[in-house]
């Protein structure tokens, strides 16, 4: 299994994330958490905070202060549930829309072109391994939530 992780390590790195800022868009620079929220209040319209941090696997204190980043830097707004006063909702601004669509633009520009190295066969295959593994690691009470003491990069 450590050649698996050394395979992974290796991805991980030419995917970039383990950069500091994973996407520059004009004079915006974000970052890889960053990236990732924006993607999915873009994904879910007009998530709960909660909704958002469960499902990148953040704690909310964490989550809130990036959240916060975020507003700051006018790409999300957070609204409070008419329904009920102690949710907050996020929706991307329209300054938030253009960046993450942008991001989304240049990430299948990178994967256009790494695939654009494999056979139609190779590509699929490499999807259809991809998928099995995403539904792999759901399966995983220690990958899926966020690190604790028996979790991704915690200790064993």
């Amino acid at each position: 299994m450590e050649h698996a992780r050394e395979l992974f390590q290796i991805m991980t790195r030419r995917f970039g994330f383990l950069n500091k800022h994973c996407c520059s868009v004009g004079d915006t620079d974000i970052t890889l958490v960053q990236s990732h929220i924006l993607y999915e209040v873009d994904r879910q319209h007009n998530p709960s905070m909660q909704q958002v941090a469960d499902t990148l696997g953040t704690d909310i204190t964490t989550f809130s202060r990036q959240v916060q980043s975020l507003i700051k830097m006018n790409l999300i707004i957070k609204q409070q549930d008419p329904r009920d006063r102690r949710v907050y909702t996020l929706a991307l601004t329209p300054e938030g829309q253009s960046i993450a669509a942008a991001i989304d633009h240049q990430m299948n520009d990178y994967l256009s072109e790494v695939f654009s190295y494999m056979s139609p066969s190779d590509q699929e295959q490499v999807l259809h391994a991809v998928s099995l593994f995403n539904e792999a690691m759901a399966k995983s009470d220690r990958c899926c939530s966020p690190l604790s003491s028996g979790g991704c990069g915690g200790s064993r």
